[in-house]
Formats: structure tokens, sequence, C-alpha cells
């Protein structure tokens, strides 16, 4: 017990998942609410793509541990500047390979807020490395990734977390219980969806007969990581990445994590058995480098457990998510991000994690007696669920191998958007279509030579 009461923080950080570490600091429970962390609890976090989300991503982890290192691609983002300044003793650095060459040993910890088709290789350089990792969703740019990454994380005993802050929110916590209860008789169909349009569609004949010189500041080479060469373009970079099939995962990549992960959760849904996507005015061979102004793509769950055969249809953009029957004439759908129709009722829920869930009709809800919590409440919110899990050894709410497999769902509809109109049969175990050579072949995208997981 004396050698353990001298390990470093260092060595306790590095620990995490280790019974003894429960031993080498001063646990919260037992500090007065107003001290300070222990120097031996605190963390040292490095953040990459610190210009957007990941920027306020870095902020949300930096209380009461260490900001030790910056990295960015681009350096003239006010975001990007911002965060300099704020933790100005923090290195700065372009190259994520450069910064762990560097700082390997000062780095227990990484948040990955870069665009989608980077975030795999960043989070297995950091994994491979023995770096715990917070990584936006989603997790990853292709079914491939999110498997290995999954399989990494295990191998190497870190603490992940996906970015799907709604995971940790009551509300999430709570449809599960309701479904679990019975609350709603069985389900055999579900609408889910979001408004939202991740589409460069607009800005497609821009793209390809304009090349605007690389800003300065901006390294275009690493920007583009493993996707392959293709000039820079100001549609793609800053923020708009999203829409286009290179970079980004289209509105259901952006929002499945989301929207999908309380239904993920409480049907055990695993991987489905076909998807097969529909979108209107879109071709592919003429479109398809950029996603489509809006999509259906349906799903189907094969039986499992207790619970049957389960349709969900995933609606963004132009697609709405159909009115339910029982919902109240006056009642509007505005905030509407998923349907869940049952045989004794409808649950209506908004978007991240199950935002104000309603049983419908309002009868219904007002005569359900609710269960009692089954589920443990997340204090301080997502971001602190994974430091928590770091400094208690513990698994985060939504780790690689949770968040991985939910986000296989969100690749298999930008396949499917790739093949509209096919139904795909899905071989999940195989990790390939079993009718589809061709749509198996975007499981595992080639990488641009020089880049590898």
């Amino acid at each position: 017990m004396k050698k353990k009461a001298t390990m470093t923080r260092r060595e306790f950080v590095g620990a995490a998942g280790a019974a003894a570490a429960a031993f080498t600091i001063v646990p919260y429970c037992v500090l007065p609410a107003s001290a300070e962390t222990p120097p031996s609890s605190k963390i040292n976090i490095a953040g990459i793509g610190v210009g957007a989300q990941g920027g306020g991503d870095t902020d949300a982890v930096s209380g009461g541990n260490n900001i030790v290192a910056l990295c960015d691609v681009d350096w003239t983002i006010k975001g990007v500047t911002d965060r300099f300044k704020k933790y100005a003793d923090a290195k700065q650095f372009k190259d994520f390979r450069k910064m762990f060459d560097e700082m390997e040993k000062g780095i227990d910890a990484v948040v990955i807020g870069t665009p989608d088709h980077t975030h795999a290789v960043l989070a297995m350089a950091a994994i491979k490395r023995g770096k715990h990792v917070y990584c936006e969703k989603p997790l990853a740019h292709s079914v491939f990734e999110c498997r290995a990454l999954a399989k990494a994380a295990k191998a190497k005993n870190v603490v992940t977390q996906l970015g799907n802050q709604g995971h940790s929110f009551d509300s999430c916590r709570m449809f599960c219980e309701w479904i679990w209860d019975g609350a709603i008789g069985d389900v055999k169909t579900i609408h889910a969806g979001i408004g939202a349009v991740n589409s460069g569609i607009d800005r497609l004949a821009a793209v390809k007969s304009e090349t605007p010189k690389v800003p300065d500041g901006l390294d275009w080479d690493l920007w583009l990581g493993p996707s392959q060469e293709r000039p820079y373009h100001p549609a793609f970079h800053p923020y708009q990445w999203r829409g286009w099939v290179p970079f980004g995962n289209g509105t259901i990549g952006d929002w499945t994590c989301h929207t999908i992960d309380p239904l993920f959760w409480a049907f055990d849904l695993g991987s489905p058995a076909t998807v097969t996507a529909e979108a209107k005015d879109y071709d592919v061979k003429t479109q398809g480098l950029a996603y489509p102004k809006g999509d259906a793509i349906t799903f189907e769950f094969a039986a499992k457990g207790k619970r049957g055969p389960i349709t969900l249809v995933w609606h963004s953009g132009n697609e709405k998510i159909p009115r339910p029957a029982d919902l109240e004439a006056d009642r509007d759908m505005k905030d509407c991000a998923a349907t869940v129709i049952g045989t004794n009722g409808t649950i209506m829920y908004g978007p991240w994690g199950a935002g104000g869930v309603r049983i419908v009709p309002e009868t219904k809800m007002k005569a359900y007696k609710r269960p009692e919590a089954k589920l443990p409440r997340i204090k301080g919110g997502h971001h602190q669920d994974w430091l928590q899990a770091i400094r208690g050894g513990t698994k985060a709410g939504s780790d690689f191998s949770y968040g991985g497999p939910l986000t296989e769902i969100a690749m298999l509809g930008v396949i499917a958007l790739k093949m509209p109109g096919t139904k795909l049969a899905w071989d999940g175990a195989a990790m390939k279509f079993r009718n589809s050579p061709e749509a198996t072949a975007f499981v595992n995208p080639e990488y641009r030579k020089g880049w590898a997981l």
C-alpha cells in the first residue's frame, strides 16, 4: 500500500481501469463542494480540432484539468485563435503526429472535434498510445472504422466516449425505462429524423469548376487526411464539410447518434437486417459528391430477445416524419424527432436524447404511472461522465463499444444513399451485404496513400 500511495499522477491516469487506482487520489465524494481538484486527479488533455464543436468540448473538459496541447490544421479560424488565447500555456500544433511525437508522455487524454473523415485516424493514433479518447459524433466515416476503434479501445483498456451528449440526459434514460415498463405496449414501427439539411448540392457546380487558392494558415493536405486527393474549395472548409460525401456523413450522420440513441438503447437494436434509401430529386451519377437535400431511409431490425421485429424509418430535410394517428389535432410536431408507435399508444420526443419525451394522446400520458428509475442519472453531464470514468477506472456511458455500433446505423444509411432504391441485406457478423458486392465495397473504403488506421 505504501508503494501505491506514491504513484504519480501520470501513472494513475494511465492505470484507469485498474482497481489499485482507487487508492491513489482523494475521491470526489469525500471532498467539500468548494475543494479544488487534487493535483493527482488532474488529467492532461489535448484538443484536436478546436475551431467549432471541438473547441466547446475542450472547454467542457478543462475545469480542474490541464489543457496541455491544442492541434488544428487551420490557425485562421476564430474559434482556434480564441482557444490559443484561452489556453496560453498549451503547446500549439497543426499536425497531430508531431504533437504525439513531441508530447506523448505528457498527454493522458484527447478530445477530437474534427470533420468526420478524420475521426478514426486521430482516435486510433491516440488509442494506440494508450490515451483516453472523447470523440465527437459520428464516431467514424465507415463501418470498418467503427469496428476497428471499438476493438482497439477494448484491447488498450482506455476510457472512451462518443460525443452524443443526450445519452447522459435524464430524458434518454427515462424513455428507456418507459419502454421496458411496457408504457405503450409492443412496438413495431418507429419514425425518426430531423428537418435539418446537410447537402452540398447547391454548390456542386462551383466545386466542379473552381480551384481557389488555399488560404494562408490552412494545411490542406492535413485537412484532407485519409480522404482522396481533391482541390481546396471554401464549400468544403470551413464548416460546410458535412454535406459532402468524402468528408461528412450527411444529415443521418450528423443526427443518428443523438436521435436514434434512445431507440438503440431501449430496444437493443444492434445491426439492421436490411436498409433501403429513397431520395427525391437526387441523381447519384451526377450529384453523388454531395448528399441529397432530404431522404427517407428504412431499416428493418429482426426480432431480438423478447421484442419482435422493428421497422425504423429515418427522415431528414424535405422528408418529414408522418403525423401520428393518435396525436391531438391542436398539437403540432415542431420539435418532434421521433414517433415510437406501440400497440397501446405512441411516444414522441425531441432531438438530443429524447428531450420532451411524452406519451400521446395526453390522456394516456396523464394516466400512466411512471416506473421507478432503473438507470443511474449522470451528474455534471456527458463530458464529466467521461472524466469521472477515467479517474474511477470505469466505463463511460457511451463508450466505443456502444457508440461504435450506434454509429454503424448511420454508416449503413450513408451506403444505402449511394444506391437509392436498392434494398440491401446486411450481414453484421460478416460485415458485408449478402446481395451487393458493390455496397460491400463501401464498408471499408480505401485511404489515400500514406494514411492508415
